[in-house]
């Protein structure tokens, strides 16, 4: 097995193209002499040219340039070492270095390289994530983190359960979950970042709390999948008394006979789920009827200044606790930070507990 190296990039049509490096010196620029011709007019006739380094790496020089060579949206004078998974502009060109081991004998010629054609802007192109390697660690562990929140019983206010929440401390990351998998997003993993947290939970988190149940969040785009519930397999069989929740999102809850199947599986494994975020957008009453739930997570929406609401609202909330206890599913209510609320929501028939008032996020090095 060889090293082969390869640029990434968009074309025109916005289709991503491949472009092997099998020769170097490799010669970049706006000039047909070069083995890489971009005809861009931000780049020079001769921008800039890979070489083999001493380390084994590949060494970015830029010809003196008059837009300049950029290595992760950083300038460089003179030259660079690259790493895989790089996001290089030869002036507003972006590509993304890559890194495969491949047969030798099966190499792609040099001579194969097509001429890649860029729009004719001086605007830098952003079709790669900035940070993207970075992400990439943080995926294999490095500056994973989380905390667990307790879930109480309304009445005792006893701690039955915790809920995981992923955190992060990578230095060159965002820190909060939203923005985590807002970045994930404009990449298309966010499976790979929710999967990436539930490890971690599970690995970290669980043998501190094994003695309640542990709340864990499901990505709506991985819920029905394969991948996910092979993974729960894995799981149950690492952590055969493990007391697990999945938490589905109400988004994902569309299709009642894929629910109905995934129900059936998550019960085969003897893992509980619950609904999370119920009233966030639409109460999905049908599904909550035909497939119930163990749980169901009120949306903070509903609670927050619930005891400050108008009447109706009440009545509106208190009908939905009703419905959710004759499916047989606990309700719970989450983002409670005021005892009033605490006295109304139980008041009201909620079961469970979650919010400020009753305990605030612990951090993994505080277990």
């Amino acid at each position: 097995m060889e090293k082969q190296w390869s640029l990434e990039a968009f074309g025109t049509d916005d289709a991503r193209a491949d472009f092997v490096i099998t020769k170097l010196p490799c010669r970049i620029g706006r000039g047909k002499e070069n083995d890489l011709v971009i005809p861009n007019l931000g780049l020079s006739r001769f921008h800039a040219v890979l070489v083999r380094d001493i380390s084994g790496k590949i060494r970015l020089v830029d010809e003196n340039s008059t837009n300049g060579t950029f290595v992760n949206r950083h300038r460089i004078e003179g030259y660079c070492l690259l790493n895989a998974n790089d996001t290089i502009h030869f002036a507003s060109a972006e590509f993304k270095l890559h890194l495969h081991f491949v047969d030798h004998r099966i190499m792609q010629p040099f001579d194969e390289m097509n001429t890649m054609l860029m729009s004719r802007v001086i605007s830098w192109s952003e079709c790669f994530a900035p940070n993207e390697s970075e992400f990439d660690e943080l995926l294999m562990g490095r500056g994973l983190s989380g905390a667990v929140q307790p879930i109480v019983d309304a009445h005792t206010r006893q701690i039955v359960a915790y809920e995981f929440l992923g955190r992060a401390n990578h230095p060159q990351l965002p820190k909060t979950p939203i923005e985590l998998f807002n970045m994930a997003e404009s990449m298309g993993r966010e499976i790979d970042l929710s999967q990436a947290f539930r490890e971690f939970g599970l690995d970290k988190m669980a043998p501190h709390v094994k003695d309640k149940a542990l709340f864990i969040s499901a990505h709506p785009k991985e819920t029905f999948s394969g991948i996910f519930l092979d993974s729960l397999e894995r799981l149950r069989k690492s952590s055969p008394e493990l007391d697990i929740v999945i938490e589905i999102h109400e988004s994902a809850v569309t299709n009642i006979a894929k629910l109905r199947e995934f129900a059936g599986r998550l019960r085969h494994l003897k893992i509980r789920f619950a609904y999370d975020d119920f009233g966030a957008g639409q109460a999905r009453l049908l599904e909550l009827a035909d497939v119930p739930a163990h749980f169901v997570k009120f949306d903070i929406a509903l609670i927050r200044d619930l005891h400050k609401a108008s009447e109706r609202k009440r009545q509106v909330v208190r009908d939905l606790v009703q419905m959710v206890l004759a499916t047989g599913a606990v309700p719970l209510a989450e983002g409670v930070e005021d005892e009033e609320e605490a006295q109304l929501c139980t008041a009201m028939g909620f079961q469970l507990i979650q919010g400020y008032l009753t305990g605030r996020p612990i951090p993994e090095d505080s277990l």
